[in-house]
């Protein structure tokens, strides 16, 4: 008999056809402390192009245009990085301090960075998405288990999310002062 091969998503395939597949879950493409750090790294970028656009508008008074593409693309991934703090939240059982000050990390330029580092020095971010295997408890847990069980129609739901959340935030104006 072949020796199996694992594939890119980390589980066992077989060498032949007559090999057996075991039937657990493939391990998630993209694990928590993964994503939880992508998404801090783009909102501090994003954080990067908004300020870039608002020296350009407001110090020097050459263009608004930055201010425009970078504040709607700032908008889409603070938004972002709100629905995955919150699925990272729920899966990891942080508490609600912990959650909370993830979600204010946002709002101050740059502190998802430092904040994406405490939650590694100190452990509290899994390699492993903690609802693709344990029973999840309650309707939150529930919802936020079958997003991580099937990672593409949960990325399609979050994006869902991410585009009504601004859709509405469209509809009530520009942020105060703009």
């Amino acid at each position: 008999m072949a020796t199996p091969r694992r594939n890119r998503y980390d589980h066992w395939m077989p060498a032949h056809s007559s090999d057996t597949i075991p039937t657990s879950r493939p391990a998630a493409p993209v694990s928590p402390s993964r994503l939880f750090r992508s998404v801090s790294i783009a909102e501090a970028i994003t954080w990067t192009l908004l300020l870039i656009g608002m020296f350009l508008k407001y110090v020097t008074g050459t263009t608004d245009v930055g201010v425009r593409i970078f504040g709607t693309l700032h908008g889409a991934v603070f938004l972002a990085y709100g629905v995955t703090t919150v699925l990272v939240w729920i899966d990891q059982r942080w508490p609600w301090r912990r959650g909370i000050v993830a979600l204010a990390c946002a709002i101050p330029p740059f502190a998802t960075i430092p904040f994406d580092r405490w939650v590694e020095r100190h452990g509290v971010l899994g390699e492993a998405w903690r609802l693709r295997s344990s029973q999840p408890r309650g309707l939150v847990e529930r919802l936020a288990a079958w997003a991580v069980r099937h990672p593409v129609s949960g990325t399609v739901l979050g994006l869902i999310l991410v585009v009504a959340l601004f859709s509405v935030a469209l509809a009530l104006g520009p942020p105060i002062g703009d």
